[in-house]
């Protein structure tokens, strides 16, 4: 079980106009996704390479100059490690907010002693419009894991489904 590098992260924001404008404009990001029902733009500066490592989400609750983010979030390398993850959250009591199948990704959200959102994620080799967010559990055996996730690309239920 190892982290194998920091994957994206992201920020709640008040002005999503105002700040896509300035990560794609003056950053020089490329928009690689964006949902404007939902408010929420993916940016990455290595399209080829990372679908996003930036997302920008309206529903800032902080003051400007408050510190925030949405999450942090940390790509490991096989499938093994988001279970030996799952398995060391339950065994830890670590908060976890959802396990989830992003069609092009493995996540585990979860909460650090402080409250701040992470994510462990292990990315797929598929190519799935985002956001794309169901629940799947990781302490299934890995075909039933890999199963479940091709069953629900196409299950006919919405594709964003976040816990509350």
């Amino acid at each position: 079980m190892a982290i194998a590098e920091l994957g994206h992260t992201g920020l709640w924001v008040n002005d999503l106009a105002t700040m896509r404008d300035f990560y794609e404009r003056l950053l020089g990001l490329t928009v690689t996704d964006e949902d404007p029902e939902l408010g929420i733009v993916f940016l990455s500066a290595r399209p080829d390479v990372e679908h996003h490592e930036f997302v920008l989400q309206t529903g800032r609750t902080a003051a400007i100059g408050d510190r925030q983010q949405h999450q942090i979030s940390w790509r490991v390398e096989t499938l093994e490690d988001i279970r030996a993850f799952h398995f060391a959250f339950q065994a830890e009591g670590v908060e976890v907010q959802q396990e989830v199948t992003h069609g092009n990704a493995f996540g585990i959200y979860f909460f650090d002693p402080e409250g701040n959102r992470n994510e462990v994620y292990l990315r797929l080799d598929k190519d799935v419009r985002q956001p794309f967010r169901k629940s799947i559990d990781f302490g299934l055996p890995a075909e039933q894991i890999y199963a479940e996730a091709a069953r629900l690309l196409d299950d006919g239920t919405p594709a964003y489904q976040p816990v509350q």
